[in-house]
C-alpha cells in the first residue's frame, strides 16, 4: 500500500474545502497562503508559503520546501513552499502552478488581514498574469472565513462566516480513512526528530561497533579490490535488501542493523542502490523514518534524502520537505538532497518517475 492508496473524499462546500486543506498539507496551516489548483473537479496540486514577516519586510525569505497529500476526491498531488515576500512569492507560486497543467485555482490566506490581504491580492494578480482563473479567494482568521471575491452580504457577511473544520463530515471521513492532519508544521518536524536519552546512547554504542566491523571488512578485502569497493557494494546490497524485506513484512531493524546500514549508505553506490529500490509505499516511509531518527548526526544525509524521495514519490510534499531540510542541515552540499529540494521547489510532480525502475525492488 502507498500513501496515495487512500479513500477519496468529496468537497461540496467552502467549509468542506477549508476542512480538507490540513489533510492536503498534512498539517494545519498558520500565517500562510495556500493555492489549491484543480484540473476539472480534482485537486492536483497544492502550494503553501509563509506570509511575509512584517518585522523583516516584504522581501523576507521563508524556509524552502513543504507540500501536500491526496484527499477529497483528488488524484496524487505534489507540493512546494515558495520563498516568502508578496511580490516574489506570488510570481514564483503562479509560475509553479502554471506548470502543472491545471485549469482553475483557489487562494486561501491564513492569519490576520493586515498580513493576509496583500499576499492574497498579489497571488491573485500573479495567477491572472499566467491566465489561471481564481474561482475563490478566502481569508481564514480564527474560526471564521471571508471571501475576497464576493461582496453579497447575504452569503458573505462582513463579519465572516463561522466554520469548525474539526467537526465537519469531511474531517471525520478523513480520520476514519486514516488520513492525518497534524496541529502545525512543527509537529511534522518533531515526528522526524532524533531519538535521545537511552535510545541515543544505545545507537552511539552500536555505531562504534559497526565502525569496527566496517574496518574489519575493508581489511579483509583482497588486494585487487581497490579500497574494498566490491566488498562494500556486496555488504551494502545485502543490508539494503534485508532492511527493505524487514519493513515490507512488518518488522523493524535492531540498533546494530541500523548502525551498519547507516555506515554503508555513506558509500554512494550503496546509497544509489537503496535509491533505485525506493518507492512511495508506507512501509518504505516507515523504514527511512526509523533509520533517520536513530542514526548518528553525521550519518543523517543519506537516510534523510531517501525518506524525502520516498515521501515525494508518495505525494507527501510536506514530509519530503522536512526530510530534505534535515539532510541539508547536516550537510548543506549533499547533492541528492539538493536535487530533491530543487524538484520540490519547482513543483515537479512525482508522476515523472512513473517509469522509475521497479524490477530490481525485491
Amino acid at each position: 500500500m502507498t500513501s496515495n492508496d487512500r479513500t477519496l473524499l468529496s468537497v461540496r462546500s467552502t467549509a468542506d474545502l477549508l476542512a480538507a486543506v490540513p489533510y492536503l498539507l498534512g498539517f494545519h496551516p498558520a500565517d500562510s497562503v495556500v493555492v489549491i489548483a484543480l484540473r476539472g473537479n480534482r485537486v492536483v496540486f497544492v502550494a503553501r508559503g509563509d506570509l511575509p514577516d512584517p518585522a523583516v519586510g516584504p522581501g523576507s525569505a521563508a524556509g524552502p520546501v513543504v507540500g501536500s497529500e491526496p484527499v477529497a476526491g483528488t488524484e496524487p498531488v505534489a507540493g512546494t513552499e515558495p520563498v516568502a515576500g508578496a511580490g516574489g512569492a506570488a510570481e514564483q507560486v503562479a509560475a509553479v502552478v502554471a506548470r502543472q497543467g491545471v485549469e482553475t485555482t483557489t487562494v486561501i490566506g491564513y492569519g490576520e488581514p493586515a498580513r493576509v490581504t496583500p499576499m492574497v491580492e498579489a497571488v491573485i494578480a500573479a495567477l491572472g498574469s499566467v491566465s489561471l482563473p481564481v474561482l475563490e479567494a478566502l481569508r481564514v482568521t480564527g474560526d471564521r472565513y471571508w471571501s475576497y471575491l464576493c461582496d453579497d452580504p447575504g452569503c458573505c457577511p462582513p463579519d465572516g462566516r463561522p466554520f469548525d473544520s474539526s467537526s465537519s463530515q469531511l474531517a471525520a471521513a478523513a480520520t476514519y480513512a486514516g488520513q492525518v492532519a497534524l496541529p502545525d508544521r512543527d509537529a511534522l518536524v518533531r515526528q522526524l526528530a532524533p531519538v535521545d536519552g537511552a535510545a541515543r546512547e544505545a545507537m552511539r554504542e552500536a555505531t562504534t561497533r559497526a565502525e569496527a566491523r566496517l574496518g574489519a571488512l575493508l581489511d579483509k578485502a583482497p588486494p585487487d579490490d581497490l579500497m574494498g569497493r566490491r566488498a562494500l557494494r556486496r555488504a551494502g546490497r545485502s543490508a539494503v535488501r534485508g532492511a527493505l524485506h524487514r519493513y515490507r513484512t512488518g518488522g523493524q531493524l535492531t540498533d546494530e542493523e541500523v548502525a551498519w546500514l547507516s555506515l554503508l549508505l555513506v558509500h554512494l553506490p550503496v546509497r544509489d542502490d537503496a535509491w533505485q529500490r525506493t518507492g512511495g509505499e508506507d512501509w518504505q516511509l516507515a523504514l527511512w523514518t526509523d533509520v533517520l531518527r536513530r542514526v548518528e548526526p553525521d550519518l543523517v544525509p543519506a537516510p534523510a534524502s531517501l525518506l524525502g524521495f520516498a515521501a515525494w514519490r508518495a505525494g507527501l510534499g510536506a514530509l519530503a520537505g522536512v526530510a530534505v531540510e534535515r539532510a541539508l542541515e547536516a550537510q548543506p552540499g549533499y547533492s541528492f538532497a539538493q536535487l530533491l529540494a530543487e524538484a520540490l521547489q519547482a513543483g515537479i510532480a512525482p508522476s515523472v518517475l512513473d517509469d522509475w525502475p521497479g524490477a530490481i525492488r525485491r
